[in-house]
């Protein structure tokens, strides 16, 4: 919401003492002029204030009060005449000091001063003042000799600045005032000395430079140069990371509260360690956190006490990695929960003055009155110390005074003034008379009534002539006097007296509210095709209160329009001349007043000119002459006269209506009729403003609004409807909510709507219990019996009567954990691994709510086996619904189970029944945990094997079955061999001789053979076998094998002669033939190498290459006639192809790269 404020008026603040009423004298400067106003410090020096020599002193202290205060000093804690110093002067009107130090030195105003401001109220009093002199000492001489250090070695230039007040800044430059580079390895740490994890040659020079910049005086001072030379005797051995900074392996730091945590790791090693940064009980706070100097600190700003923990800093490097831990605990010095504040009260009232501080540890309060310790100031019967608290009953007029709160512990202190003025004051309305407000419909409308007075006043509003006080809908009002209207109409529009009163007097102001129209585009700008060079024009029109000045700005894609005189706007359009492609985009109007705008878009698309007309269709005008006929209470008959189709017939009628009395503006579809039609017969609800509009709608698409009829009102009547969406349930074990969907004012049917909740204990209470409601969607009922049936209902009800009979609705109150355990729990064992578990179901009053079902917890206490002794962790089964029992599946054969069944509803779960145990039967066991082959010999194997880990029971044997593979992989007879239990190996005889055999092996209980275990083994091959297999080559399989392996070599052969011939038809060919390099061979007829050039780009070696083993490729010494066949140098391609290598001549290009050795194979490559 948008207001206009004349003036420039200060609000009042109104504060609720916990006691009583308290007040704050306004700031305005007429009131203060009347008014008798204890002293308060409104400037004053900081507590450390350092001070520059070169210039005079000023320690302020400034303050304001009625009458105005005197001042006073203490320096060190004694009076300070400033009368006997003539160097010492005060300003006038003030406290401030000015210190003369021309001749003098500063420092000898060093000390603590604390300044006193009075009058006959009372006294206030400054923070202590610590006057120091800021000091920038000069470097002491000192002779630097050069270092010398090995090359790898870690290093430390230490920088020793002097002491300053404040202490300097610190960093490194050259001689020629360049900042040296830092890095990872070279680095400044926190404490100004220049750091070398290693140095490197590099590093050697004769003006490594530390500078200290002192920030109060801006002066630099500089230490005198450091000659670093490092010594290269080798190479260094390289290192393990070591902590410099801090040492050892954990360290602690303390930090205050809302300063900065800076954490540091200064490392060396070789090669540099990288560092990094984690909290072992926590997150870095995101965006307080830097790492900053190369990972080297880790720095958090305005730390809080969520940041204590231990910090870990982890070094590393190729050869190990090391930590360092740093406790950090956070302390704080004194900070404001609450701020004393100052108290204005009547004669005989109630008040008190917090002073609530914390800090760590825990900060001690005391209490002053002007300046002296209370303790030691005059008694007063109605004034009570308690703690951080004064508590004043019934203060007497002469008893204003200033009182000082001090907070503070071992890291600082707090000081603050709060007086208590006892003032008897007639009210006086400080908001300026006949002030306006204007404000949109339908929005917040605040209206103001600042006041002050001493009792409080009490504000009251009255509107125009009328009598009533403003209170209830629609109206607010707040505690500080300002007057709220929730959705201001045209007829909360006049004049408004706000009315101030005390025991002393009343006071009146007048206000105006003026509520406006809102500004509304009636019709929208519209999408456009335009062919190019002609015209567009986009209409925007617009209604607003006739009362505001409106103004119209049209955007093109969000921004200005272009500077073209093409662009013409209009009151209500914008027209675009000869358009052109750049003119395509979205054309925005928005129409702005003092209060509120409004604004609407469309686009064009700019399309080359059409050769020929075609037939347009658009969407059709909109219907006109809306006639109201047959006005009935509930019902009128609406008539129109169509627009024009625009070559599309209308499809439909949309009829709208907009209700001006509930949501005006606000558009709503009504009904709609078939196109042939032109009237339509309205069903209308009561106390509804209505206003309708007609759109018709053909293929193109809906035709703008037509204009709105003229309102018809129809009067108010008794709701015809309740409330929908009842329902009844608790929130608690002890009430019972009331729940329903609120109605609109279009369903409440006239004004004063409120719901009447009715409730009845079911089958119990004969009578409904009933409670009258508005503004509200809900209704709780207190102090009802754990989940009991409720039957409710919701009637609505309007000034003008109820509506009819409402709906009764079941529900319940809240429910509460079950109170019983299932009974008679039993468990019957089906199988190994199933079991069903039965009990009986718990009464229904002892759910004590909506029964979801039952769960059975149970889990493995131990396996009946010795060596199966795990045990489970436990697991959970829920049944729904009313059930009696359940399945138990997964279950471990051969084990001891625990199990209880609990009853659970809505709420959660009750109790546990007892826990019940059972046995689960032997079942088949797991497969063997392995099965190996050992000692394989010519006719025999041995296998060993471990017993199942899953035994299920007690073991009784193994089986061992094993059979034949063929070459082919077919499995020969299978044969069985029953094993004892006893038994972890077996050896078996008289197998055949180098022959692969498959073996399945498994163990059984007495519930039979478990999973199987596979295993394949080949028996040794016999001495005398190449001499039985010596027949081969008569095999008719392996005559085949060679004939194809002969035939395939033959088809080389010929490929390769084809190659051979095809080279020969270039240049390129007789440029070779002529080379007269003897180691140059062209063709070999043994291994069909050729040595022409391919006729493709592609010069990769072909399959077959020879390279050497080592993997590199010699270049041969005929490369260098490849400069002859391009008249150039010979080069290569990135993709090894050789340039112009069939061109006349090439320009030479220059390369620092020689030619791929990849690139010579390709000339002498295998087929």
């Amino acid at each position: 919401m948008e207001r206009t404020r004349a003036g420039a008026a200060v609000f009042l603040m109104l504060i609720l003492g916990h006691l009583g009423n308290a007040l704050e004298v306004p700031l305005d400067p007429k009131v203060l002029e009347e008014l008798a106003q204890p002293p308060t410090i409104t400037q004053q020096s900081p507590k450390d204030y350092i001070i520059d020599p070169r210039e005079n002193i000023v320690i302020h202290c400034e303050a304001k009060g009625k009458p105005h205060p005197s001042f006073s000093w203490t320096r060190n804690g004694t009076h300070f005449d400033i009368d006997q110093d003539p160097k010492v002067t005060m300003r006038p009107r003030s406290g401030t000091l000015v210190v003369d130090i021309s001749g003098e030195k500063a420092e000898t105003y060093e000390g603590i001063y604390q300044c006193t401001a009075r009058n006959k109220h009372g006294a206030a009093v400054s923070n202590n003042i610590i006057i120091r002199q800021s000091r920038s000492p000069l470097w002491s001489k000192e002779r630097n000799e050069p270092i010398r250090v090995q090359e790898g070695e870690a290093l430390v230039l230490h920088c020793r600045p002097p002491a300053g007040l404040p202490p300097p800044i610190i960093f490194w430059m050259d001689v020629n005032f360049q900042r040296l580079p830092q890095s990872s390895r070279v680095f400044q740490a926190l404490n100004g000395d220049l750091y070398f994890s290693n140095v490197l040659t590099e590093d050697s020079r004769n003006d490594y430079i530390c500078y200290a910049r002192f920030p109060h005086t801006q002066t630099i001072q500089q230490k005198q140069p450091i000659t670093l030379l490092v010594l290269n005797h080798g190479s260094a051995e390289e290192r393990k990371p070591t902590f410099l900074i801090p040492s050892g392996s954990s360290s602690s730091k303390m930090v205050l509260r809302g300063q900065v945590l800076e954490l540091e790791c200064v490392t060396e090693g070789l090669p540099t360690p990288e560092v990094s940064w984690s909290k072992l009980s926590g997150e870095f706070p995101d965006k307080r956190t830097s790492i900053v100097t190369f990972q080297k600190i880790l720095r958090i700003v305005n730390v809080s006490d969520a940041d204590a923990g231990e910090y870990r800093c982890t070094a590393h490097n190729r050869l190990a990695s090391i930590h360092h831990t740093i406790r950090v605990t956070v302390k704080a010095a004194p900070y404001w929960i609450t701020t004393p504040r100052n108290l204005v009260l009547a004669p005989r009232e109630k008040g008190q003055i917090i002073c609530r501080a914390s800090g760590t540890p825990k900060p001690t309060i005391n209490w002053a009155m002007n300046g002296i310790p209370i303790e030691n100031s005059p008694e007063d019967s109605n004034r009570k110390v308690e703690g951080d608290t004064i508590i004043f009953e019934e203060v007497q007029t002469g008893s204003s005074a200033v009182y000082q709160c001090n907070a503070s512990n071992e890291y600082g202190y707090l000081l603050s003034n709060a007086f208590v003025n006892v003032l008897s004051e007639t009210p006086r309305v400080l908001t300026p008379a006949n002030q306006v407000y204007q404000v949109i419909r339908n929005n917040h409308a605040l209206l103001d009534c600042s006041s002050f007075g001493s009792p409080i006043p009490k504000i009251t509003w009255f509107k125009d002539s009328q009598s009533s006080t403003l209170e209830g809908d629609p109206y607010l009002l707040h505690e500080n006097g300002t007057l709220e209207i929730y959705v201001a109409q045209a007829l909360n529009s006049g004049k408004y007296i706000c009315v101030a009163r005390n025991t002393l007097g009343i006071a009146e102001n007048h206000v105006y509210l003026e509520v406006k129209e809102p500004t509304r585009i009636l019709k929208q700008p519209k999408y456009k095709v335009a062919q190019r060079n002609r015209n567009v024009v986009f209409e925007c029109k617009v209604k607003h209160d006739p009362t505001l000045i409106p103004i119209m700005i049209w955007l093109k894609d969000n921004g200005e329009l272009p500077d073209d005189e093409r662009f013409l706007v209009d009151s209500d359009s914008l027209t675009i001349t000869d358009v052109t492609e750049n003119d395509a985009g979205t054309y925005t109007c928005i129409m702005n007043t003092t209060l509120d705008h409004d604004s609407a878009s469309a686009e064009l698309t700019v399309v080359e000119a059409a050769p020929t007309p075609a037939v347009i269709y658009e969407q059709p005008d909109p219907p006109t002459d809306l006639e109201l006929t047959d006005m009935k209470p509930r019902s009128v008959q609406l008539t129109w006269i169509p627009g024009e189709e625009h070559n599309s017939p209308i499809h439909k009628f949309v009829i709208q209506y907009t209700d001006s009395l509930h949501d005006h503006g606000h558009w709503h579809n009504l009904t709609h009729v078939p196109g042939s039609k032109t009237t339509a017969h309205l069903e209308l609800s009561p106390y509804v403003h209505y206003s309708f509009r007609v759109l018709a709608l053909n293929a193109v698409g809906l035709s703008d609004p037509s204009n709105p009829s003229h309102m018809y009102k129809t009067n108010p009547a008794a709701p015809d409807e309740n409330p929908s969406g009842v329902k009844g349930f608790g929130t608690e074990h002890d009430n019972l909510m009331i729940l329903w969907k609120p109605m609109s004012g279009l369903q409440a049917n006239g004004p004063g709507l409120q719901y009447k909740v009715m409730w009845r204990q079911k089958d119990v209470d004969k009578n409904w219990t009933s409670v009258t409601v508005a503004n509200v969607s809900k209704f709780m009922v207190s102090g009802t019996p754990t989940f009991t049936p409720y039957e409710v209902k919701v009637q609505a009800i309007n000034n003008n009567g109820i509506g009819p009979d409402p709906a009764v609705v079941t529900g319940h109150s809240g429910e509460d954990l079950p109170v019983q355990a299932p009974d008679s729990v039993q468990v019957l064992v089906l199988n190994s691994t199933l079991a069903e578990v039965h009990w009986e179901p718990v009464p229904p009053k002892t759910v004590r709510g909506h029964l979801k079902g039952y769960k059975v917890y149970y889990w493995l206490e131990r396996s009946l086996h010795k060596h199966n002794s795990h045990r489970v962790e436990q697991q959970l089964l829920t049944f729904s619904g009313n059930k009696s029992h359940g399945m138990l599946p997964g279950l471990q054969p051969y084990s001891l189970y625990l199990f209880n069944v609990r009853v659970f509803n809505g709420k959660g779960e009750g109790p546990a029944s007892s826990n019940l145990q059972f046995e689960t039967p032997e079942g088949v066991p797991g497969r063997p945990s392995f099965l190996r082959i050992t000692n394989s010999n010519l006719n025999n194997l041995t296998l060993e094997w471990g017993p199942p880990n899953d035994r299920n029971g007690h073991l009784t044997g193994y089986i061992l079955k094993y059979q034949q593979v063929n070459n082919s992989n077919e499995l020969g007879p299978m044969e069985e061999l029953a094993l004892p239990a006893n038994k972890t190996s077996v050896t078996l005889p008289n197998l055949k001789y180098s022959t692969r055999y498959k073996f399945y092996f498994n163990a059984k209980t007495g519930q039979g053979a478990g999973p199987a275990i596979t295993e394949e083994a080949v028996t040794i091959m016999d001495e005398a076998m190449p001499s039985r297999q010596a027949d081969i080559a008569t095999q008719g399989w392996f005559i085949g094998l060679m004939c194809a392996i002969a035939l395939l070599i033959l088809v080389l052969l010929i490929i390769c002669f084809i190659k051979r011939n095809k080279g020969g038809k270039y240049p390129v060919k007789e440029k070779e033939d002529a080379h007269t390099d003897p180691e140059f061979q062209p063709m070999k007829e043994d291994d069909c190498t050729f040595g022409e050039y391919s006729d493709t780009e592609d010069h990769k070696p072909l399959k077959g290459s020879r390279t050497p083993s080592n993997g590199t490729v010699h270049r041969d010494s005929s490369d260098d006639s490849l400069v002859d066949y391009g008249g150039g140098d010979g080069q290569f391609n990135e993709d090894g192809s050789f340039i112009g290598q069939y061109s006349g001549k090439s320009s030479i290009r220059e390369t620092a790269e020689a030619p791929s050795p990849v690139n010579t194979t390709a000339m002498n490559s295998f087929v």
